[in-house]
């Protein structure tokens, strides 16, 4: 534990070999934050969605206006590693958010963020900083290898070859310490994977490889065990010291890892009480009168010094007061400094800059080449296609689980109701029992594909706001990867789900007629498919688009022409039918099967054969050619792919869980 006159000494015990496997040489950066002050709207940071649980519209939501940070001033330079110290609600998120253009549900009242000496805009920031957020958002079937192997295709610049792009990921596996897993499945919570600690390095590695100078984590440590937490964030003093500005937030440290910090700002209600050097916090405070106790964390202690306690009226306003006191004490005393950092008389903040010219590990007349340098010679679209459906079918084809799942539920439900009309031996089903089946091919699996696709967006969705942010690829990309590389899998489910219920039942046997109807289900499938794709990416929740998709695939439903004949529907439902795939797969299945089949009926003691095409036509089912039922199913199909497309392009994917 550090003690108020040993805690010099402790911090130079902290020193490790500052030897790294490659560092940052892209240049000298800095952040400064100019006199900022900050404030949040309550009402604007609960989702519409939850504003209408409480039977309020949006615009009758008022909320009251928080300062959540208040006339902060700090620069950081390349080489240091700044702190952000303080209880939960002082301000820690919503300051890196502001840093990163990413302060949604506030607005700024004033001040300045330069980076590099220029204003933070959200194209500087995607260009300069790399942002490792407070959840790990992977693909959890990748290896830890294949998930950098992949970021390194998309991220680094064309002009790397291969052999560079797999030495840059060795580098950053090496120097994140990942080398015992990294031919193990990152994996999430329900797949077993690496550890805790090793999947938050993972989410730092796949921001490191495209070697930022500006590296900003929220929560780092947030869920780690001490150890873990320690050796994270020793990584990262390592990388500061490999030229790189390292920003991060931190509730409390334990005081080795309070040790490894070069700065530190302690925030309470969104100001600063102190800004300076870590070794300096004890000393400062204790010219204060606010010395810290023998054999205590001083980031605890301080911590708990400046906290809010609203328990009850007068010890919040209490806690305010002192709060307030230290930090107006602190504006004095850095008033007339030029970094508003405090320094003991004598003492120093500036960083320690290493000497990047020359990369350790590697030969003398070897060249350093930098992303930095390159940031406009990114993969174009079509080479983030490429990338991306590969990366797409690896995660999805080594699911083997959910895989035999669907497998299974196809085939389940083709069996059971192929063995319901297997009954029926050599004698042909009746008119009214085919009809029947025909509906039900068209409407049992769609309806739990729309399910299963709307589960599956959804916890795709994080991520991919996440990468979409960071500018690692296009949505064009994203969306030509999505739709093809789930092609194979839905070609494979609707085979299992067609084939068996066709012949069980014994329908029309010809080879024509049965490649006709496997089409026609084919693009049934496809259309719920698509629908629910559209549906998960324009609403905000799991529950609200699986509501959303099952109340559509209802109206779809009842007006396909089996619930109620068409020429019965009034007009509403008469104008829904139209745009409803069911209706049509269902009209194109019925000609499919029916023409040119020739059916006894009974009148009485008469019995004569009659087309079966004349059975459709009675039921208002002939009004088209076949080849318009193909053409329509196929318009629906795109129609509800364009919506997906508009959504992916201008409705943010933010999870319900972010917010």
């Amino acid at each position: 534990m550090l003690q108020q006159s040993g805690a010099t000494d402790l911090f130079s015990s902290a020193e490790e070999d500052s030897s790294l496997y490659f560092t940052y040489s892209g240049g000298e950066n800095e952040l400064e934050v100019s006199d900022l002050h900050y404030e949040v709207d309550t009402a604007a940071q609960i989702p519409w969605y939850e504003r209408l649980s409480e039977f309020k519209m949006p615009w009758e939501m008022k909320g009251d206006k928080q300062t959540a940070i208040n006339d902060l001033n700090l620069r950081v330079h390349s080489g240091q590693m700044l702190a952000i110290i303080g209880s939960s609600g002082c301000g820690k998120t919503s300051l890196l958010d502001i840093v990163t253009c990413r302060d949604e549900g506030g607005k700024m009242r004033r001040g300045r963020i330069l980076i590099n000496g220029k204003p933070s805009t959200p194209q500087l920031v995607r260009k300069s900083i790399a942002h490792v957020r407070q959840d790990d958002r992977l693909l959890p079937h990748l290896t830890v290898r294949e998930t950098l192997a992949f970021v390194a295709k998309l991220r680094l610049p064309t002009h790397f070859t291969q052999a560079q792009r797999d030495q840059r990921v060795d580098d950053v596996i090496a120097e994140l310490r990942l080398r015992q897993c990294a031919h193990t499945r990152v994996g999430n919570d329900y797949v077993r994977g690496v550890s805790g600690g090793e999947r938050r390095r993972v989410s730092i590695a796949v921001q490191l490889l495209w070697n930022p100078g500006i590296l900003i984590l929220d929560e780092p440590t947030s869920g780690l065990d001490s150890f873990t937490a320690h050796t994270l964030v020793l990584t990262l003093s390592r990388l500061a010291r490999g030229n790189r500005l390292v920003l991060l937030s931190v509730h409390q440290p334990r005081s080795d890892i309070f040790q490894l910090f070069d700065l530190v700002v302690l925030l309470s209600a969104g100001s600063a009480v102190y800004c300076g050097a870590a070794r300096e916090m004890v000393p400062y405070f204790t010219a204060l009168g606010q010395p810290c106790p023998r054999y205590c964390n001083p980031s605890d202690f301080y911590v708990d010094l400046i906290s809010v306690d609203r328990r009850s009226p007068e010890k919040e306003a209490q806690c305010l007061e002192r709060a307030q006191v230290l930090a107006q004490q602190f504006k004095e005393k850095v008033r007339d400094t030029d970094d508003f950092m405090w320094k003991a008389s004598g003492a120093s903040t500036a960083p320690t800059h290493s000497d990047s010219s020359q990369v350790p590990g590697r030969g003398k007349g070897e060249e350093v080449i930098t992303v930095a340098q390159h940031r406009d010679r990114l993969p174009g679209r079509l080479h983030q296609f490429t990338i991306l459906i590969r990366r797409h079918m690896y995660n999805d084809f080594r699911d083997l689980v959910t895989l035999l799942v669907h497998g299974f539920e196809a085939l389940l439900m083709s069996l059971l109701v192929g063995c319901l009309y297997y009954g029926a031996g050599h004698q042909r089903l009746s008119l009214q029992d085919t009809v029947a089946l025909l509906y039900m091919i068209g409407a049992l699996t769609p309806f739990a594909v729309v399910l299963d696709v709307i589960a599956k967006c959804h916890s795709e969705r994080a991520m991919l706001f996440h990468e979409l942010e960071d500018g690692m690829y296009s949505v064009t990309a994203y969306f030509f990867a999505k739709v093809l590389g789930e092609l194979p899998e839905h070609c494979v489910f609707t085979l299992v789900y067609g084939l068996p219920i066709y012949w069980l039942a014994g329908l029309n046997p010809a080879p024509d007629r049965f490649l006709l109807n496997f089409l026609l289900v084919w693009l049934i499938v496809y259309c719920s498919r698509s629908m629910a794709l559209f549906v998960a990416a324009a609403l905000p929740t799991l529950q609200t688009s699986a509501f959303m998709g099952n109340s559509l695939f209802t109206i779809f439903y009842l007006t396909g022409g089996f619930v109620i004949s068409l020429e019965n529907m009034w007009l509403v439902a008469s104008w829904l039918s139209h745009a409803s795939f069911m209706r049509w797969g269902f009209e194109g299945m019925l000609q499919v099967q029916f023409r040119g089949n020739k059916y006894a009926v009974s009148i009485g003691n008469l019995t004569i054969n009659v087309d079966g095409i004349h059975v459709v036509e009675v039921m208002n089912m002939n009004h088209y050619p076949l080849w318009s039922c193909y053409l329509v199913l196929l318009a629906v199909c795109l129609v509800f792919m364009l919506l997906y497309f508009l959504c992916l392009k201008f409705i943010k994917q933010k999870s319900s869980q972010d917010w």
